[in-house]
């Protein structure tokens, strides 16, 4: 039988939204009417030429019933289930193939995005052919039965035109998942490897890409899940974005049932963060001639296989071939069980030498030590150690005795740099303490230089200033409300300036009271620009723990910001017109941004600051129209209003400071790190 299934999502039956099942003698099919009505109707024309069959149709009266049988099943009671629903062990409900028991905010919030996701791949038409266009490969080793069914329907459940799924086998001792192999291969999209004796996940995987027929080929967990429409989406990505080699997607993080427990909402593309931490995991989707001429992977790297695997794919390829669906498109169930997590040790050295690895063949040598958690990574750029640049270090300023004396004795005596010289730009001082202060330090120290202007206060002329005075390689903007807390930590910025193209680098900022004042600043926070996870405690981890390992941003204070010499020859001078006070730092990010380079942020360069304390207040009827000029600024210049930054996700709000999952009317669309012109 070829049956077609015709929905109506309320603009009648279409062609386009009709669904054609593989040819089959037997066929279950399972309608998601959905918990606010999506699908109005539905047509099933059960055979495409003349036949006898049987049909036979059951409906819940209500969810309360739907969720008594299927918590049935699931305290091991399925008798009642079996003998109407044959094997069912999960039901799917408004859209969210989760298991049931108690619902929570984030399974609602995905139900939605899996509804809109069914709405807009309605449109979408993918012919079958023989050649698939994607191979999923699967390395099995004696999986639950439950694990299994549950990644089969998923399976079985995505449109995307012709799709394999290779289920590689590594010699599996369990009788139970060889007679579970046995019936998946009788599917004839379904291809089922026996490996004779167990080599291991990388061999095993290999043997199943050895035999991959598709295009493009993606790794899952036996047991995991793919989410609805997650295929539908991931290809016709593909399809509209011809030069891309990578692609991967966000990932639903669930307990043993599936039920979802947190979601990976991941940035667009960023080598700094992965050489931290493996942010890209799952669902990763690798064109399949590239795959195995780097030799898929590799054996000894047991735990951190696929992290591995990664590092070399993406060694060569630039930041627009790689493309972030974000769209929650993978079920990763985290029950305890994997290699990695029980090994946590193994599986991190493996990680440190695949990075080690690398960068060597990059030309670079490193070290790899912890970060703020011991199972991340922080690289250490040996070529450093001694040929450190000289750097200026620029800091405007008047009176404010306390914060410049403590500024200046702190960058003396408890900042282990070994070449950089301080520029104060001082715009008229009258404070006799301050004066005899510079006297003082200038006279110590033969490299402190001021320069005093009486004027009215621009930070953006007062950089711009002080870079024309400057001698050194780099340049290093510094409030003059900022302490010491460690002393490598000028040093620290600099390294981050042996990343590619790295450009601009800020530094982790506490308040006094050891909050969290500075871990980057996202560009379109409240339609202009913010700083994220503001007043969390110090060792907050942040989403993925992101915040104990450096990544890119789009945007870092001028409180504390290094600007490489070459990215400034390119960019230019500081913006004294339109951003004299306020936005001046987020105006030069985004410009070095949209020129190419890339802004670091950086947990093991940090600092105290004692934000604007000599600045004086913004609720002055001048000062208030000088800001609101500069926000409307940075709104027509940099277009914020409408600004979705790549290190954040187009899943979370933009309206505070610690984002949370907002509610969309469509979905949003993949990105690379930087927008297309």
């Amino acid at each position: 039988m070829e049956p077609q299934l015709y929905v109506n999502f309320g603009l009648g039956f279409k062609e386009r939204q009709s669904f054609n099942p593989r040819s089959s003698r037997r066929h279950a099919i399972l309608v998601d009417v959905g918990g606010i009505g999506t699908v109005r109707s539905i047509r099933l024309d059960p055979n495409n030429r003349p036949g006898d069959f049987t049909c036979h149709a059951d409906a819940f009266r209500s969810r309360a019933e739907a969720e008594a049988v299927a918590e049935a099943w699931c305290q091991g009671t399925p008798g009642a289930v079996r003998s109407k629903f044959g094997r069912l062990s999960r039901l799917i409900f408004s859209g969210l193939p989760f298991g049931f028991g108690k619902t929570n905010k984030l399974a609602h919030h995905l139900e939605e995005i899996y509804q809109l996701a069914a709405i807009e791949t309605a449109e979408l038409s993918f012919a079958l052919s023989e050649k698939p266009f994607l191979s999923l490969v699967v390395p099995v080793y004696n999986a639950p039965d439950r694990y299994l069914d549950e990644l089969l329907r998923s399976f079985r459940r995505q449109m995307a035109g012709t799709v394999e799924l290779i289920l590689s086998d590594d010699a599996s001792p369990s009788s139970t998942t060889q007679a579970w192999l046995d019936k998946a291969a009788e599917f004839e999209d379904v291809i089922v490897v026996r490996n004779p004796v167990n080599r291991g996940i990388a061999e095993t995987t290999n043997s199943g890409i050895a035999v991959a027929t598709g295009e493009w080929i993606a790794l899952l967990d036996h047991d995991d899940a793919i989410a609805p429409s997650a295929l539908a989406l991931i290809r016709a990505t593909i399809e509209r974005n011809p030069g891309v080699e990578f692609l991967y997607t966000d990932e639903v993080v669930t307990d043993g049932r599936l039920t979802p427990t947190s979601l990976m909402a991941k940035p667009a593309y960023d080598p700094v963060l992965l050489s931290g931490v493996n942010y890209i995991n799952h669902f990763s989707v690798y064109r399949a001639e590239r795959l195995r001429a780097i030799g898929g992977l590799r054996p000894g790297f047991e735990g951190s296989q696929d992290y591995d695997l990664l590092l070399r794919y993406l060694a060569d390829l630039t930041d627009d071939q790689v493309i972030h669906l974000p769209y929650p498109a993978y079920w990763w169930r985290r029950d305890g069980r994997t290699y990695s997590r029980q090994n946590m040790g193994p599986s991190t050295d493996s990680a440190r030498r695949a990075m080690k690895e690398a960068y060597g063949r990059r030309g670079d040598d490193v070290e790899i030590v912890p970060a703020l958690t011991d199972t991340l990574h922080k690289v250490e750029f040996l070529r450093l150690r001694d040929a450190l640049p000289k750097l200026s270090v620029i800091i405007p300023n008047k009176n404010g005795l306390p914060l410049i004396q403590r500024c200046l004795s702190d960058l003396m005596e408890k900042t282990d740099y070994p070449d950089f010289e301080v520029i104060i730009i001082d715009n008229g001082t009258t404070d006799p303490a301050v004066l005899s202060l510079y006297d003082q330090m200038t006279k110590r120290h033969d490299n402190i230089s001021v320069d005093i202007e009486p004027a009215k206060f621009n930070f953006s002329r007062a950089v711009n200033q002080g870079i024309a005075k400057a001698r050194g390689e780099h340049f290093l903007l510094l409030n003059n409300d900022i302490s010491v807390i460690d002393p490598s930590w000028m040093k620290e910025m600099v390294a981050c300036l042996a990343y590619e193209k790295a450009g601009i680098v800020g530094a982790k900022l506490l308040y006094p009271n050891d909050k969290i004042q500075h871990a980057g600043v996202i560009a379109g926070f409240g339609g202009l620009a913010g700083h994220w996870y503001l007043n969390r405690s110090a060792n907050f981890p942040g989403p993925m723990n992101r915040l104990h390992v450096r990544s890119s941003m789009s945007c870092v204070t001028g409180a504390a910001m290094l600007i490489s010499g070459d990215c400034h020859a390119e960019i230019g001078a500081f913006d004294e017109e339109n951003f004299p006070v306020a936005y001046n730092d987020v105006d030069y990010c985004l410009r070095a941004y949209r020129a190419g380079w890339r802004v670091i942020w950086t947990p093991f360069a940090c600092l105290h600051h004692h934000e604007s304390a000599t600045r004086g207040s913004e609720k002055s009827p001048e000062n208030k129209v000088r800001f609101e000029r500069e926000k409307d600024n940075l709104r027509r210049l940099h277009r914020t209003t409408h600004f979705v930054d790549p290190a954040s996700s187009p899943l979370h709000s933009r309206d505070r400071s610690n984002p949370e999952l907002q509610k969309l009317d469509h979905l949003p669309q993949a990105r690379h790190w930087l927008p297309k012109h």
